[in-house]
């Protein structure tokens, strides 16, 4: 490597993160507005540039807090994105992630230093985002629904113990198609991704439903 060859000047790093949940049966994912150029006023996914002093997970943590004040995320690295234009500033390569929460135990900044406005959005009325994020947030999406059968990624989505309904419904929200019932509980109980606990959710005037959780 010849350090002093200009073709390695002017090249970062970038951490981008797709945030998702469920919300009443909606697939959603967490996007920022820009306060500051470039693409100012536009809405992207979580991140920013990693510093010279951190990994790109270190970043990742940062960025996220920083943008959202939202902390304690379980994420994955989803794919790398070097696109030499894909930011007008320098070369920035980009190393995407993703991850799911409960929205239920989700608090976080509407406006901070560098974004103006925050919130989810449904899948399906995601607006055309800044950089590349529309092609970060295409793959992400592919690779969740790829990992919610042979994984438990979804174990953030809920509480400790859920039904089996609010299961299901959440997966045919993601997938974006219907799912047989019984052969979706039949599926997850033999891949051993979740388990009876014996317990039961009380409902005023229902039928008491049976409470599972991810092993």
């Amino acid at each position: 490597m010849q350090i002093n060859n200009p073709l390695y000047k002017n090249q970062g790093i970038h951490v981008v993160l797709s945030l998702f949940t469920v919300e009443d049966g909606i697939f959603k994912v967490f996007l920022i507005k820009r306060k500051n150029p470039p693409f100012k006023k536009k809405w992207i996914l979580i991140g920013g540039a990693c510093y010279n002093n951190e990994d790109v997970d270190t970043a990742m943590k940062r960025e996220l807090y920083e943008k959202t004040r939202i902390k304690n995320v379980v994420f994955e690295q989803c794919g790398v994105f070097s696109r030499p234009d894909r930011s007008p500033v320098c070369r920035m390569i980009a190393i995407s992630y993703i991850g799911v929460i409960d929205i239920n135990r989700v608090k976080y900044l509407k406006e901070t230093e560098k974004t103006e406005d925050a919130d989810w959005f449904s899948i399906d009325r995601v607006p055309p985002l800044g950089y590349d994020h529309d092609e970060i947030l295409a793959k992400s999406i592919e690779v969740l629904r790829q990992k919610i059968f042979d994984s438990d990624i979804l174990k953030n989505l809920f509480p400790k113990n859920f039904t089996l309904p609010s299961l299901h419904k959440a997966y045919e929200s993601i997938l974006g198609k219907q799912i047989d019932r019984r052969n979706f509980r039949k599926y997850l109980l033999q891949r051993e991704i979740i388990k009876d606990t014996g317990l039961y959710e009380e409902k005023t005037g229902r039928k008491p439903s049976k409470l599972y959780e991810f092993k």
